[in-house]
């Protein structure tokens, strides 16, 4: 069984049972990277876009606005 799933830790005790899981192989703990498998050009790209905007706040369209410029008349 090779089942990859994503859990939210909601009781404290949850850690040491998976740290157990893990220290007897039951369980692999994956990075973020590992889950996420997003291709190293598009990290790039969106870390470009972002600091860009950073720059340039004044660039960025509000939604209410874009909505408003999308509605078929």
């Amino acid at each position: 069984m090779n089942e990859t799933l994503h859990i939210r830790i909601i009781k404290d005790y949850a850690v040491n049972v998976i740290s157990d899981l893990k220290t007897l192989g039951a369980v692999e703990v994956l990075t973020e990277d590992e889950v996420l498998d997003v291709p190293q050009w598009q990290i790039d790209e969106g870390r470009k876009i972002k600091e860009y905007y950073d720059k340039n706040p004044d660039e960025l369209l509000n939604w209410n606005d874009v909505r408003k410029q999308l509605k078929v008349k």
